[in-house]
């Protein structure tokens, strides 16, 4: 993984930590290919890869977003690839991705810095973004958020992990044509 440091303490409970970079949506993709693959889920792969990059970039987007006076005046599209002169990384909480497996379920949550819960937006099919939470809420059985102690958040999607009762069948929300 080129900029994300995967920590794991219980087999069915591991986190990559992201550099606030754009390519830290690859590098959550790359980390839940391995995990599913590892815990025997490979077939998840697809949804949890969709929700995961939307997620990410939500909080790449949003969490890390400089006020608006500054980004104005670099760019209206500004990521800092590095922190600004005033503040460190240290100083700034990470943005981490987590899945979780507990038969017959699997988790993916995103952590970032930011206490501002997400917010779906109607959806505008000229634009070229805001229909991200709408692809979670399709891809996944359930999706929310919660704040986290101090400050930031955690925004989560559920699916639920094939069994070989239920193969075949659709477990997600989201309904693909056969």
């Amino acid at each position: 993984m080129s900029t994300g440091t995967a920590v794991m303490a219980d087999p069915h409970v591991v986190t990559c930590t992201l550099a606030p970079r754009f390519d830290a949506v690859r590098t959550a993709r790359e980390f839940a290919r391995s995990t599913l693959h590892g815990w025997g889920l490979g077939e998840l792969f697809d949804d949890i890869a969709l929700v995961a990059s939307e997620l990410v970039t939500n909080a790449l987007r949003h969490a890390l977003e400089p006020r608006r006076s500054e980004q104005a005046a670099i760019a209206p599209s500004y990521l800092p690839m590095q922190p600004g002169p005033q503040q460190s990384a240290d100083d700034r909480l990470p943005i981490r991705i987590s899945l979780v497996h507990r038969a017959p379920q699997v988790v993916c949550a995103v952590s970032d810095p930011s206490s501002a819960g997400p917010i779906a937006r109607e959806p505008d099919f000229v634009a070229e973004s805001g229909r991200g939470l709408h692809l979670v809420d399709s891809f996944s059985r359930s999706w929310g958020w919660h704040p986290l102690a101090g400050a930031g958040k955690v925004v989560w999607a559920m699916f639920e992990a094939e069994s070989e009762a239920t193969a075949g069948m659709s477990v997600g929300r989201h309904r693909r044509s056969a």
